[in-house]
């Protein structure tokens, strides 16, 4: 049934595509993202930016 939902939207997409500009909106979200995870693997990321302990974490105390 799942399939089906996803059909109806591909169809609604097609006959009604977005405009250019959404689409560079999108890609322009996308790219800003890959290039912020990019900073992150080569450790580029900078300290002030990144959590000391992130949520959901118990704080140890000694």
């Amino acid at each position: 049934m799942n399939n089906l939902l996803w059909l109806i939207r591909a169809s609604r997409w097609a006959r009604n595509p977005p405009s250019a500009r959404m689409v560079k909106l999108v890609l322009a979200i996308v790219a800003l993202g890959l290039v912020l995870l990019g900073l992150e693997h080569f450790g580029l990321w900078p300290d002030w930016a990144t959590l000391d302990r992130p949520r959901g974490m118990p704080r140890i105390r000694p």
